[in-house]
């Protein structure tokens, strides 16, 4: 029993200090974002990544864990491209991305924000295909991707996310057709405008990635 002792207070240790290892991962993965923007009007200068966790900084919001669970950078004249770092916020529900210069390919890791309610990724320069990785985030309300440069088909996975109310890709250099199936019989027309597609899908018919 007495050799039992040390490991039970190692044991305790870890599940002391396993929040803050936690949280440091988060900050890590957001100050490896900051790395890869450009930032000339310092939006992101309180980002310190010698801080235990990132929950004092500007435009991010944790829960009572300090988890990070948003993160707000819409509208912050900042440009560059995502990683897939991006992927460690495991608890984050709202991304918000929204109106700036950001560009290159949207991160398949985006896909493990399981708990991701909100997606706000419009107005930026992203290019390359929708991630078919977006099937995984089946709390997923809210996704906007218009006004970028956005190619390739609408991924057929997307239409497994039943609790999606609101899909813009509008404005994009999408091909193909527009699924039918699951949430996407509800989207307006006007979120599927000025694209290379093909109108609604014609199963039986016509390929969905017809035109591509």
């Amino acid at each position: 029993m007495a050799r039992l002792y040390p490991l039970a207070i190692f044991l305790s240790f870890l599940l002391t200090i396993s929040p803050s290892l936690s949280t440091n991962s988060e900050g890590n993965a957001l100050h490896a974002l900051r790395s890869r923007l450009s930032d000339p009007t310092n939006v992101l200068q309180s980002w310190d990544p010698t801080l235990v966790n990132p929950c004092t900084w500007f435009h991010v919001t944790c829960d009572s864990s300090n988890h990070v669970t948003r993160l707000d950078l819409g509208n912050s004249n900042i440009s560059g491209t995502l990683g897939p770092e991006l992927g460690e916020l495991r608890h984050l529900k709202y991304l918000e991305l929204y109106r700036n210069d950001i560009g290159g390919k949207i991160p398949k890791e985006l896909g493990n924000l399981k708990n991701l309610v909100s997606m706000d990724m419009y107005g930026n320069r992203f290019e390359g295909e929708i991630p078919k990785s977006f099937a995984k985030l089946k709390s997923l309300r809210f996704l906007r991707l218009n006004n970028n440069k956005l190619s390739g088909s609408i991924p057929r996975e997307l239409t497994t996310l039943k609790d999606l109310k609101v899909f813009d890709v509008s404005n994009n250099d999408l091909c193909g057709t527009i699924p039918v199936d699951g949430p996407f019989t509800s989207f307006p027309m006007e979120s599927f405008e000025n694209n290379k597609l093909n109108g609604p899908e014609l199963k039986g018919l016509v390929p969905y990635d017809f035109g591509c």
